[in-house]
């Protein structure tokens, strides 16, 4: 790796390493599912001796590979690390422990690893061996960076992010039902960036039906994630091109003819039979609960209105991106970015915090999470 500074003269030195160290840890974005991205940088006498982050799950970590290039020159160094380095034996040996046996003497740390192996337990391991620690250095954005592992270590849940493309206007499809392509290029690779952060990505049985997608990753290198129908009734056609790419999928339904269930099993689809809600739809609490116990820590949704109308109303979306084009659809009977009843009011509107815009091309991508 080149030793690259940061140069941003706004921040402290412990900021602008730590900022570095952030900047590594991202390109471990959906590698390294379902346990975190990490970023490590050492520093001595003003400069980097060693940068690295964790490459893949089960993996050396961030610090081995930023201690491996500092070699001998470690000793006496500081180490920046955005998440708290482990303490316990799991797949690979402890951090804190090569972190001491490298001879540093300072460890900057953005936030705490919510692990109950860990929380804790790594800063005070470097403590008790008189390791100086500063903590919180650039926390919030560490741990925005870790959303994903934050939110599936605490919750044994997945993430759910909702992403949707639609007009000006507000639609996702014509009255004739064509849908592409509403947002542009730019906007569809920064859609494959999102896809290979998330461990699964799901559809509505609709999208299926209409737009026959494959939702794997092309515009970009990266991983695939799993895919998820959403199929209450079992209607899904076989002759889909998501079933012949090798590429795993799964069928999320409340009720299905075992003969279907059969017929999707022999060409490779697992079929999940997920406990219905009274209004005989499947039950999608229980889906993410599923996706949990697989340790799927992810779900990126996809659509359509409908589904993505389910998951809004049941509560169950943590965070939304938009993609708004500049085009106008209209029309009674073309096909709403939202579905569902909505509300009667417009107070009761689901709102948004921490909401960022950002151009992608000609569009213009509005991302936010929902408020509790």
């Amino acid at each position: 790796m080149n030793s690259t500074n940061p140069t941003n003269s706004t921040d402290s030195t412990d900021e602008r390493y730590m900022r570095l160290a952030l900047e590594l840890a991202c390109r471990g974005e959906g590698y390294t599912n379902p346990n975190p991205i990490v970023g490590a940088v050492v520093l001595k006498n003003g400069k980097v001796i060693g940068q690295g982050y964790h490459h893949k799950f089960g993996g050396p970590h961030a610090e081995v590979f930023a201690l491996e290039e500092a070699g001998e020159q470690a000793l006496g160094a500081t180490i920046y690390v955005t998440l708290e380095p482990c303490s316990h034996y799991g797949k690979t040996p402890p951090c804190a422990d090569l972190i001491i046996e490298a001879g540093i003497t300072r460890a900057v740390i953005a936030c705490r690893d919510p692990n109950p192996l860990v929380n804790g337990q790594g800063i005070k391991k470097l403590r008790t061996a008189g390791v100086e620690i500063a903590e919180g250095v650039l926390k919030e954005e560490a741990r925005c960076a870790n959303e994903i592992f934050f939110k599936f270590i605490e919750t044994g849940l997945p993430f759910v992010q909702l992403k949707l493309a639609e007009s000006l206007d507000g639609k996702i499809a014509t009255r004739s039902g064509d849908s592409k392509w509403i947002s542009g290029k730019a906007s569809r690779i920064e859609v494959h960036r999102l896809r290979r952060k998330f461990a699964a990505i799901l559809v509505g049985m609709n999208t299926v039906i209409h737009d026959d997608p494959l939702l794997t990753v092309r515009h970009l290198e990266g991983p695939n994630p799993v895919r998820v129908v959403l199929d209450g009734r079992g209607r899904v056609p076989l002759e889909r091109r998501m079933f012949s790419d090798g590429s795993r999928t799964i069928i999320a339904t409340g009720t299905m003819p075992e003969e279907k269930e059969a017929e999707l099993r022999t060409i490779g689809v697992d079929v999940w039979r997920i406990p219905k809600e009274d209004t005989g739809k499947v039950d999608l609490q229980q889906l993410l609960v599923r996706l949990g116990h697989e340790n799927l820590d992810s779900l990126l949704i996809e659509g359509g209105g409908e589904t993505a109308a389910a998951f809004l109303e049941a509560g169950l979306v943590d965070k939304v991106s938009f993609f708004i084009a500049p085009i106008i659809i209209g029309g009674r009977s073309a096909v709403p970015v939202i579905g569902g009843e909505g509300v009667a009011q417009v107070a009761d509107g689901l709102r948004l915090r921490d909401v960022d815009i950002t151009q992608c091309g000609e569009d213009t991508m509005i991302t936010g999470y929902l408020r509790r």
